[in-house]
């Protein structure tokens, strides 16, 4: 029998069982549209990463408290823990000193705690960060309204604060002018002098749900920021180099420089900071987000194995149904390909097409995710519309080689006997 008769009998065969064959598809359909969805929100994320990479920018650098391996914790925690903090607001202008290290542009400190912020009748619990006025320049965060922290504001240890965009919409009504306005800060009165520009949530804090303040005021106003020997503490030190291309050497010189501030003496004194580069942040969230991505696969792969089994399933059902058309066609001279070749069509057909369903659902999806998320836009690649595809067509395939051998292997005699 020709390919093309056996590609006629076998849609005949499926046509003959709509309803079941339907069923049968559903779930090759959920499991593609889950696999191309759930692929493309992972890829989506990567996106988003490398965006914020960029924002960030290739010159920077993080010097965090800690050894970050050692002490297994997420960066985000590393950067909002002042009590255990390493770093003082001396590390930072020694760091600023260009004599002892001359690839750096910039070094900015940020002391951070949890505070309560209060306008009126309206509050809210935010991050407080206390800053100096190189912030800007070295993170690439700017007021877009208003100014920010000035020098005087560090030393006079000012009560004024500038909010970040999802404070101003926590405290101030649509229309309102925040500037000039006052807020309490854990009950102590700031002046709002500025408004930042919206950053969104970075891979380590929501940047704009933030209050900044003067590094000093935030240090002695509002909180305890003094180490056991007296010092001020900082949560962590931005720093950025002059250019990518004395962006190790930097690194390199701010390792020597902590290590010879903080009496680590010998190579076997672990550190008590650690130093990242926007490069080293990237490989890890990069390295995350691909392992979300493949996660993500997987879960929606089980559905198309599922749906495989189901296929499998109502493949034997029908074999066990047409057990005398077996007969009758192995008695009139269809040889045991020709069944073989039916079963396995019946089935690749199945699992094709529920697979195009399914891609259509999971574009659909996509693109409808993507519409309703303002902040993800999802990467549809069509490696993974072939990707799922192909993997529809290999479940069918599979699971469709028991039944039909189990079809051809029939015995034509007892084929006919069969009721």
């Amino acid at each position: 029998m020709s390919l093309v008769k056996s590609i006629a009998v076998a849609l005949q065969a499926l046509g003959t069982n709509k309803m079941r064959a339907g069923l049968t598809m559903l779930g090759i359909i959920i499991g593609i549209s889950s696999v191309i969805i759930l692929v493309s929100v992972g890829q989506g994320v990567q996106n988003v990463v490398a965006e914020q990479m960029e924002d960030i920018g290739s010159t920077l650098i993080f010097v965090m408290p800690g050894e970050l391996e050692a002490n297994r914790t997420s960066v985000q925690t590393m950067m909002r823990s002042v009590n255990i903090s390493t770093l003082t607001y001396r590390d930072t202008l020694a760091l600023a000193d260009r004599r002892q290290i001359p690839d750096l542009a910039g070094v900015a400190p940020e002391f951070v705690a949890s505070g309560t912020v209060v306008y009126g009748n309206r509050n809210t619990q935010t991050s407080v960060a206390g800053i100096t006025p190189t912030y800007p320049s070295v993170r690439n965060f700017y007021p877009v309204r208003g100014a920010f922290v000035a020098d005087e504001h560090v030393r006079s240890r000012a009560r004024v604060a500038v909010l970040g965009q999802s404070v101003l919409k926590e405290l101030f009504s649509p229309g309102v002018d925040p500037i000039g306005q006052v807020v309490k800060i854990n009950r102590v009165p700031f002046k709002v002098i500025g408004v930042m520009e919206e950053k969104g949530a970075s891979s380590f804090s929501d940047d704009d749900d933030v209050v900044f303040v003067p590094l000093t005021t935030a240090q002695t106003r509002l909180f305890s920021g003094r180490d056991l020997s007296g010092d001020y503490t900082v949560s962590v030190i931005y720093a950025r180099a002059v250019d990518e291309t004395r962006l190790e050497p930097a690194r390199d010189q701010i390792v020597r420089l902590l290590r010879q501030r903080h009496d680590l003496i010998y190579s076997t004194d672990e550190n008590d900071f650690t130093v990242l580069t926007q490069k080293d942040v990237g490989e890890v969230l990069q390295s995350l987000t691909q392992v979300l991505t493949l996660f993500l696969g997987l879960i929606a792969a089980i559905s198309l194995l599922v749906g495989g089994i189901g296929i499998m399933n109502i493949m034997l059902v029908s074999v066990t149904e047409r057990t005398r058309e077996i007969g009758v066609r192995k008695a009139v001279g269809a040889k045991r390909r020709d069944i073989l070749v039916q079963f396995l069509i019946e089935a690749i057909v199945l699992s094709f097409l529920g697979g195009l369903i399914g891609i259509a659902l999971g574009i659909s999806g996509t693109i409808g995710i993507s519409n309703t998320a303002d902040d993800l836009s999802l990467h549809l690649s069509i490696s993974t519309i072939l990707l799922a595809t192909g993997f529809s067509m290999a479940v069918g395939l599979s699971f469709g080689i028991y039944p039909a051998v189990r079809a051809s292997r029939l015995h034509p005699i007892d084929a006919l006997r069969y009721e």
